[in-house]
């Protein structure tokens, strides 16, 4: 049998309600003193643990709600005390100072500051006392003690309704800035710990800090009126670059004293502000100030001021949008003063053939002639010129330097750009883009830009680089190669580059191989090997023509038939040279010439079949001694300047005009610019009849036999302009179009054989795709030659859309 133990339980003691009511209220008023003791710092005096027991048994015994109530009446009556004895007695101090100096709005803020150090130290401290009750308040659905204390100081203390205390306050945080942005010394502390305590406080309805609602949205507009009228201030008492520096430094003020005095919340905001009113409603105003703004930064290169201005336009967005714009407008303003003042410059040169060289070099005691293996088609045939040899020749001059000075007034422009974009722009992508779209629209406005840039590679490559390092000279040829960037149609470029390298090779004019080979592979780097194909082919066919004219010594040597003459000659391949070979007259030559001519051939076709040869004289130089009575000379001139002279051997009573073509069948142009090199020029081998300068049909020519110089070796130029005319540039042109509608053709019937279907527009915006790196082909060019290919029936129309077409196999 199992004994149950029990355990008796004592009774519970039951209180009556006036009991508890009594210990309730005993209670309460045990923590109300204490609180007020707290308030009037004397802590020291109270018991802590023997508050926290009174509030731990009130909250037990479920008072924790009602002794809620009861603390925040007391700190209540306790802050509208200290309002009105303390807080609005500092008014008028406040009121004082904002009339005379920033002290009596300061000494209201410390008060006020004060006072709330005072207060969140009582809190704190009453928190400690009733953490019992202040771990219970979330059942009730409460604030924490502490909490409910800063509510009750937002609401009695900073929004009281009895006093106005919140706009006592926050004009004097306002005066308080407002002097400080006027220059006046501030205490910054003062506003600091007023913006502390505004920050601690929250607003009920937007939950926002009581520094937000109340204080910043007058701080901002405050500081809006102000910047309005300090906007006008700079804007007309300021010039460009002063008011930049004003701006700048306002910014920094502002940064720093959100930093020091205010809220980061506000920084951005305040920021905002000072751009839109100082730099976004002032844009237009800065860059158009006259002799400070934009224009007068650019033109005394005033880098600072303009990277202040790209620092400062940066922060707005469309500053940077409208600077660089502007900076476009006057590139291309730049850019078409340098077109005009080189058109105005510039004329048709006199005297000037459709295919006229300047030849300064040749072969020791013997010619150097250059054939060529194929035909190409012939040139259109230029009028003979009737001007003075005197004008073509200040005319080639001329004709020259402009084109130089036209590539160099650009490349000193586009380095002014660059270091623009370097120093003041932080390498802006954007303004890179912009830059280059100016230079790219005025380079290319120029008709004759692709030829200046080939002519000033040309004079380079011949005698502009002597003397240069090897670094100077890639730098040379990485600016050119910018400017090339810049073209549009590399097509005509690469006519004009062919041409001017055909004659440096053929006359041995380049100052340096390496420089060739390395102008070569930038222009190989820029647009692929089609590009420089035929350029290619022709190194490599002087290569092979010094190689050859080696076995044609040899082959001389062992010859039972000696020739009066040394040959040097040039096998040229018709399709890679840009000369119109067999469009020149074949020349009469002296049997001296022909018959080492009929020698070359004969070699020639004992090493090569099925290849044919065409002398073309106007290609080569020649040495030719000269005995006059007094000295002797050796006389380097073109071949057809060698040709005449040879005619006078045999004409003691001198020849005409007439009769000399007659007799050499040139070129009636070659053959007056000939004779104004050597009857006009200054060294004058043949005299004229007649005074005047102009070559007359009929005019005689005899040799200058008592003609005398301090040279045993004459270099004599032929008259020539290097600058094409009108005239040559239309036949240019026309044979550029020529080309490109070949390029045409195979571009459309490449797409349409890949895509075997497309529409018209569709098959106009791929063919401009693909030949833009060389050209921009002409939207109406290329309907032509679609109608063309469907007219040969490599396309055809579809049947169920007329605007598509079809790739016929």
């Amino acid at each position: 049998m199992s004994i149950r133990k029990t355990r008796i339980k004592p009774a519970k003691r039951m209180l009556s309600a006036d009991r508890c009511g009594q210990d309730y209220d005993e209670g309460f008023q045990l923590l109300c003193g204490a609180i007020t003791e707290i308030f009037h710092q004397n802590a020291q005096n109270l018991s802590f643990e023997l508050l926290y027991r009174t509030a731990y048994n009130l909250t037990l015994h479920q008072h924790g709600e009602r002794l809620f109530e009861g603390v925040k009446g007391v700190i209540a009556r306790y802050l509208e005390s200290v309002a009105e004895s303390s807080v609005v007695p500092a008014f008028e101090t406040a009121a004082s100072g904002l009339e005379t100096n920033a002290d009596g709005a300061a000494s209201f803020l410390k008060t006020v500051k004060s006072i709330w150090d005072d207060y969140t130290t009582a809190m704190t401290m009453i928190r400690y006392a009733l953490y019992y009750l202040d771990d219970k308040l979330p059942k009730y659905n409460l604030p924490h003690v502490y909490d409910m204390g800063l509510d009750l100081y937002r609401d009695k203390i900073i929004r009281s309704d009895k006093y106005p205390i919140q706009s006592h306050l926050i004009t004097a945080m306002l005066h308080q800035i407002h002097l400080e942005r006027h220059g006046d010394v501030i205490d910054r502390s003062a506003i600091k710990q007023a913006v502390s305590m505004l920050c601690d406080l929250t607003d009920p309805t937007t939950k926002e800090s009581v520094y937000v609602t109340d204080f910043e949205t007058k701080y901002l507009d405050t500081s809006t009126a102000f910047y309005q009228v300090e906007s006008q201030t700079l804007t007309t008492n300021y010039d460009a670059p002063e008011f930049m520096r004003k701006v700048e430094k306002r910014l920094q003020e502002e940064e720093e004293r959100t930093t020091h005095c205010l809220a980061m919340v506000t920084e951005p905001k305040i920021r905002a502000i000072v751009e839109t009113q100082l730099i976004a409603n002032n844009l237009h105003t800065v860059m158009e100030m006259p002799n400070t703004g934009l224009e007068n930064m650019l033109t005394a290169d005033k880098f600072e001021d303009l990277s202040r201005m790209y620092k400062l336009f940066s922060r707005v967005p469309t500053g940077l949008t409208e600077m660089k714009t502007e900076i476009s407008k006057f590139i291309a303003q730049w850019g078409t003063e340098i077109n005009r003042r080189v058109l105005a410059d510039s004329s048709p040169s006199a005297g000037a053939g459709a295919n006229g060289t300047s030849n300064d070099s040749a072969a020791a005691n013997g010619t150097n002639t250059a054939a060529s293996d194929a035909a190409a088609p012939p040139p259109t045939p230029a009028p003979a010129p009737t001007t003075s040899a005197a004008a073509s020749g200040a005319d080639k001059q001329r004709s020259t330097t402009t084109a130089i000075r036209w590539v160099e007034q650009v490349l000193v422009l586009q380095a002014k750009f660059d270091r623009i974009l370097d120093v003041a722009a932080n390498k802006d992508k954007s303004f890179q883009t912009a830059f280059n779209e100016a230079f790219e629209q005025f380079i290319n406005d120029n008709a004759k830009s692709a030829e200046f840039i080939s002519l000033y590679i040309d004079e380079n490559l011949k005698k502009g680089l002597k003397g240069k390092t090897e670094d100077e000279v890639d730098d040379i040829l990485d600016k050119t190669i910018m400017l090339f960037r810049f073209l549009r149609d590399k097509d005509v470029f690469e006519r004009y580059y062919k041409q001017h390298l055909a004659k440096r090779l053929l006359f041995n004019r380049s100052v340096s191989d390496d420089a060739e080979r390395g102008m070569l592979s930038k222009l190989k780097r820029e647009c692929g090997y089609q590009f420089t194909n035929k350029l290619e082919g022709m190194f490599n066919d002087m290569r092979l023509s010094s190689e050859m004219n080696n076995y044609f010594k040899e082959y001389l040597e062992h010859a039972t038939m000696k020739h009066a003459l040394e040959p040097n000659v040039t096998v040229l391949t018709s399709t890679f040279w840009p000369m119109n070979l067999s469009g020149v007259p074949k020349c009469i030559m002296p049997y001296q010439v022909m018959d080492a001519c009929r020698a070359f051939e004969h070699f020639y076709f004992s090493r090569h079949s099925g290849r044919r040869l065409t002398w073309q004289c106007q290609m080569g130089t020649a040495d030719v001694k000269a005995q006059f009575q007094s000295s002797k000379h050796i006389l380097n001139v073109s071949t057809y300047a060698m040709l005449v002279l040879l005619l006078f051997n045999d004409a003691e009573d001198g020849l005409t005009t007439e009769e000399m073509l007659e007799k050499t069948n040139m070129p009636v142009a070659d053959l007056h610019r000939t004779l104004q090199s050597l009857a006009c020029a200054k060294f004058k081998i043949l005299l004229k009849s007649n005074k005047g300068r102009e070559i007359g049909e009929y005019e005689r020519f005899r040799v200058n036999n008592k003609f005398s110089a301090n040279l045993a070796r004459i270099k004599i130029q032929s008259v020539a302009s290097k600058v094409e005319s009108d005239s040559e540039r239309k036949h240019t042109q026309s044979k550029v179009d020529e080309e490109r509608q070949h390029q045409i053709e195979a571009a459309i019937v490449r797409i349409m054989k890949d895509r075997k279907q497309m529409e018209h527009n569709l098959l106009i915006a791929e063919v401009t795709k693909q030949l833009s790196p060389r050209f921009l082909p002409n939207p109406v060019m290329t309907k032509k030659r679609i109608e063309a290919l469907i007219d040969r029936e490599y396309l055809e129309r579809s049947p169920d859309d007329r605007r598509s077409y079809r790739y016929l196999a």
